[in-house]
């Protein structure tokens, strides 16, 4: 095999690799055939909302085993393919082959990330805070140019974006906002954004066009149904109305419709402003908070099975998983894989894959890279 075509099959392999480890392969063969027996069982359909979850599960862990057979089968079937055009000395049969098999390394590296969206909640639509750091109006603006991204990364795979909730900046841009993403997978792909971004520029509000360093940060956290049952005691919570803020007609700061509920025990509050009735919002910000609870438990229950734990941090330096530089030079790099684009203006748009695909691989893997920031 020509080195070309080894490098394709070992992005292939790597692919398979990983999406097994993280399917834990002979225990999801066993499951699939667990689920398969019970599927045929008619007393399945006597609780509804059970046969639903098994169908749920089956049908995700089916695809996620046959995109990894599919894969295995026509990658032997590329390379039966290559061998053979060799052994004839046929040049188009060879080329044909290769270029099978660099179609196939594309696919499987883009199946790999569909296979390992195979989490509790990873279906489900996300709630996405995006929140300005110190600095005023230069992190203020930098977080609205975050809300912008996200909302772009969204809209280019079919999604559907919401503004919740939205506090302007005094001067430019925004203090925090909370947007909820609806799709298929939505939360499995956010939820590897959060944390705190770092902008690195020349100021457009600085008279003396001087380098600013702005920090915002990003918390993801998966929308719920009500089949999953969080309790809340009344007691625990602290509830405020306020006025709402920022773009919305002749309706807004005219009555006090706004609503934030903060969780005593944890500290985490929900707000939302969205809707004119007072009501509406309350219900909006307490859905909110059940999600916030139940990504806490997630987190924890991840945290145990990888063996630590990462708390929310400050929002500063030294806390970053991705810095974005737009001068002197342009490069933004994600201080976890070691993932790095030099078109910061591609990934302001909304072009967060590559970056998606390497932190989700880092969590089967568990491995550490070890990353130097940018200045």
């Amino acid at each position: 095999m020509r080195a070309e075509g080894q490098a394709h099959i070992d992005r292939i392999e790597a692919a398979l690799a990983l999406v097994r480890k993280f399917l834990d392969w002979d225990r999801a063969l066993r499951r699939l055939d667990e689920l398969n027996a019970r599927v045929e069982d008619p007393k399945l359909w006597d609780n509804p909302k059970e046969a639903e979850a098994v169908m749920r599960e089956r049908r995700r862990l089916e695809a996620a085993v046959g995109t990894v057979k599919g894969i295995a089968q026509q990658m032997a079937d590329a390379v039966e393919y290559v061998e053979l055009g060799e052994m004839e000395d046929d040049e188009a049969t060879v080329s044909e082959g290769l270029a099978a098999l660099a179609a196939l390394a594309d696919k499987a590296d883009e199946d790999k990330v569909q296979a390992l969206l195979a989490g509790e909640a990873d279906a489900n639509d996300a709630y996405l805070e995006v929140h300005a750091g110190a600095g005023g109006t230069e992190s203020q603006d930098w977080a609205e140019m975050l809300q912008r991204m996200y909302t772009r990364w969204a809209e280019r795979h079919g999604y559907k974006v919401e503004l919740v909730d939205f506090h302007a900046g005094e001067q430019a841009g925004i203090k925090s906002c909370t947007l909820i993403i609806k799709g298929e997978n939505a939360y499995g792909y956010a939820k590897t954004e959060s944390g705190v971004h770092r902008l690195v520029r020349i100021s457009p509000y600085d008279s003396s066009a001087r380098r600013h360093t702005s920090f915002s940060s990003v918390w993801v956290y998966p929308v719920i149904d009500d089949d999953i049952d969080i309790e809340i005691n009344p007691a625990d919570l602290k509830i405020d109305t306020y006025r709402a803020s920022g773009a919305g007609g002749q309706h807004v700061n005219t009555t006090d419709s706004a609503v934030r509920i903060t969780h005593i025990p944890t500290g985490i509050i929900a707000a939302s402003q969205n809707d004119r009735s007072q009501h509406k919002n309350r219900a909006t910000a307490m859905n909110m908070l059940k999600a916030r609870l139940y990504e806490a438990e997630l987190a924890k229950r991840e945290a145990e099975a990888s063996g630590e734990y990462q708390a929310k941090t400050e929002i500063g330096w030294g806390h970053q998983i991705r810095s974005y530089v737009l001068q002197p030079y342009q490069l933004v790099k994600d201080l976890r894989t070691g993932t790095t684009s030099t078109s910061p203006d591609d990934v302001l748009d909304g072009a967060l894959d590559p970056f998606m695909a390497a932190a989700l691989a880092q969590r089967v893997t568990g491995e550490k890279v070890q990353v130097e920031d940018v200045d």
